[in-house]
């Protein structure tokens, strides 16, 4: 398994976690639910969403849900707030589309927002950082970690 910062954070902060290694080109959620054969409401995908003033959000949400923006807009007392393209997400958090992760954001001003959904699982599955990792991990440790809250900020595609 891959070794990086977020790893050796959690390692240091004494959280359980299990890393799984992916093929390092970029796949969704439900690639990646696939390759794991895991359902895809399991793997929990990092979208950043910008309003006019501040930091992005990151929003976390089940991998067959889309972010729903009104709400997180509602959430942020802002009119609208909009999800950039892959290189402007990429320009803002300084990672890969397909590695970005509110673990490997800790301390850079970004809000992260985790769909309630998260709250009935014991584990998810989110982004360690980086293309070709992915954690196994315990929703409420990466709320602690985060400083995230939980919120209905997701639907289900389709």
């Amino acid at each position: 398994m891959i070794s990086n910062n977020v790893t050796r954070l959690l390692d240091s902060k004494k959280i359980t976690y299990t890393g799984f290694d992916l093929p390092v080109e970029k796949l969704g959620a439900v690639e990646t639910a696939e390759f794991l054969n895991i359902e895809p409401t399991l793997v929990f995908k990092t979208i950043v969403v910008v309003r006019p003033k501040g930091k992005p959000f990151l929003c976390v949400v089940p991998g067959d849900h889309v972010v729903d923006l009104k709400a997180v807009a509602a959430m942020a007392n802002e009119k609208k707030v909009n999800i950039p393209t892959q290189n402007d997400a990429e320009a803002l958090t300084g990672l890969q589309a397909g590695g970005i992760s509110p673990l490997a954001l800790i301390n850079r001003g970004f809000t992260t927002v985790i769909s309630q959904q998260a709250l009935d699982y014991q584990n998810i599955y989110i982004s360690g950082g980086q293309r070709g990792l992915i954690l196994r991990v315990d929703p409420r440790d990466v709320q602690q970690l985060t400083n995230a809250r939980f919120a209905s900020i997701s639907s289900k595609k389709g």
